[in-house]
């Protein structure tokens, strides 16, 4: 359910950003299950990235919205926060072998 609730924020942080809507891979919606598989420190890892990247978004996508609420445009801070997330996303997403793909 975080791995949804992530996504969902980074569409409102692209959209906030001035970025077209991001479409995700199917690599991407396979994340959650395949890390359910997973054993180990990987796993483990995953859990973490997920955490933060939720501790780092939660925040980050408040205060976009705050500062949109005031009647500012604060592209350039929605594009920083958009780069993080993919940056987190991807690393995780990294976790998972391409060959566990289903």
């Amino acid at each position: 359910m975080k791995w949804s609730a992530l996504h969902t924020a980074g569409r409102a942080v692209a959209s906030i950003a001035g970025i077209a809507q991001p479409v995700m891979t199917a690599h991407l919606k396979q994340v959650p299950g395949l890390l359910r598989d997973l054993q180990g420190p990987r796993r483990e890892i995953a859990e973490q990235g997920i955490s933060d990247l939720c501790a780092i978004m939660e925040p980050g996508l408040a205060a976009l919205l705050a500062a949109v609420a005031r009647g500012t445009h604060p592209a350039g801070a929605a594009r920083c926060l958009w780069q993080e997330f993919c940056t987190a996303r991807d690393a995780i997403a990294a976790l998972v072998p391409k060959s566990s793909l289903r």
